[in-house]
């Protein structure tokens, strides 16, 4: 996903033909710098107990029936919008993908990468209610052991699981659920 500039100035209406020394397009009549606004996206890794004797805990994945990543298994994800609690955006994606309430536990990071105007918050999270079922945008969901996982969607999915994992063993559970 690119961000693209105006054609024409937003103030004067004007045609912006050259950007700055920087790249960023300028308009020569008034001076209007444009700067691109990154998009915010947002998951949650929603955990529940499984593994034998309930040690090793399940993730919830959702194969995506959408591009970017057609197929590829991936983290309840998408995007916050504009004035939206990034938290409640986080729920909501959860719930409309797979159909299950879930409380955010932790910030496990925000992540983002060059040339790319997405960027990502990852939440800990776990199921509070529901049984989780394909939602408009998934083909399917599946729960997999955390020591499982399928081939995972995106460039940054496997150091989020690795910075869950550190959460997990990091025995965060004295703090309580973050958000609303």
């Amino acid at each position: 996903m690119e961000s693209v500039a105006p054609n024409h100035c937003p103030r004067c209406g004007t045609a912006i033909v050259d950007p700055t020394d920087d790249g960023r397009p300028t308009c020569s009549n008034c001076g209007y710098v444009w700067y691109g606004d990154p998009k915010v996206a947002t998951g949650v890794l929603v955990s529940r107990p499984g593994g034998p004797a309930a040690a090793k805990p399940e993730l919830l994945l959702v194969r995506r029936n959408h591009q970017p990543a057609l197929g590829k298994w991936a983290f309840p994800s998408g995007y916050v919008d504009a004035g939206e609690v990034v938290e409640d955006a986080a729920i909501r994606e959860v719930f409309e993908e797979t159909g299950v309430d879930v409380a955010i536990d932790a910030l496990i990071g925000v992540y983002s990468e060059a040339d790319n105007i997405v960027v990502f918050i990852a939440y800990a999270g776990h199921l509070v209610s529901g049984e989780a079922a394909a939602g408009d945008e998934a083909f399917e969901v599946g729960w997999f052991g955390a020591d499982a996982l399928p081939p995972l969607a995106f460039p940054h999915d496997d150091r989020i699981v690795a910075e869950w994992r550190a959460l997990v063993e990091a025995d965060r559970s004295d703090r309580g659920p973050i958000g609303r």
